[in-house]
């Protein structure tokens, strides 16, 4: 999975298109990522104990990497990321700007 814990990501597709948010939590095994302000539903809540209230809770739900896009740091342009081989490790890079992500 090319996107990563505290990317900046552009939703690409679905009700919150063309929003930004920052990916929170990455979910590789579901190919999901959660993000920040992104995809937010109404839970209802029952209450736990006599005499508490019920309540709507708004939670933010998983979304998948397939409708999202990486924003690059240095060019701020939503752009694929790709893999370049180091010397040491291999890295991501911008496919628009050819820079590290």
């Amino acid at each position: 999975m090319k996107i990563r814990k505290s990317d900046l990501v552009l939703v690409i597709s679905g009700d919150d298109r063309l929003k930004k948010g920052k990916v929170v939590k990455v979910l590789p095994a579901e190919n999901k990522v959660l993000i920040e302000g992104v995809n937010i539903i109404k839970k209802h809540v029952k209450p736990k104990r006599n005499g508490e209230k019920g309540q709507i809770v708004q939670i933010a739900k998983p979304i998948s990497v397939s409708k999202v896009k990486l924003i690059c740091p240095k060019c701020n342009a939503a752009s694929k990321a790709g893999y370049a081989a180091g010397a040491e490790k291999k890295t991501r890079i911008c496919k628009k700007c050819g820079q590290e992500i």
